[in-house]
């Protein structure tokens, strides 16, 4: 599996704790940016980088987490592409869930919340990382609806 990561300026400090608790657990990790902190940077291009790596790769499970303050405009951005589903991973319950049902492939993280409690987000990373599809009928069906729209 790969992950790519990306962040804006909200994100940017998290950003290097993911990757280097990535690289600690011999995950396959790319930074798409941004690469230096940039206060006027928007999160869609680091959105759309993401949505295009995992679209171009060769890996059989690329999957992304991307960073931004509420998590909420990452998470919007890279769901504007067919065959993306990007969830919210707020606490690891939801990135569970994002995984077992949904066949989650974008993790968005929000560094408001997680920029003080790290222990949290690396155990979020690890449920995303972790969870496998359930691919019960019912789950496939929806996703099939998602591409579809």
């Amino acid at each position: 599996m790969i992950v790519f990561v990306g962040s804006d300026h909200n994100g940017f400090a998290l950003k290097a704790v993911v990757l280097k608790y990535l690289k600690n657990r011999n995950v396959n990790a790319l930074d798409i940016g941004d690469n230096k902190l940039d206060p006027d940077d928007d999160f869609p291009i680091f959105a759309s980088r993401a949505v295009s790596a995992i679209k171009t790769s060769d890996d059989k499970d690329p999957r992304a987490i991307l960073i931004c303050g509420s998590g909420q405009g990452m998470m919007m951005a890279a769901n504007r592409f067919k065959g993306i589903r990007a969830g919210l991973g707020w606490n690891v319950k939801a990135a569970i869930d994002i995984r077992n049902d949904e066949d989650s492939n974008v993790l968005a993280l929000p560094s408001e919340l997680l920029q003080n409690n790290q222990d949290l987000a690396c155990d979020i990373i690890d449920a995303f990382l972790n969870t496998p599809f359930a691919a019960a009928t019912r789950y496939k069906r929806r996703n099939r609806e998602l591409d579809e729209l």
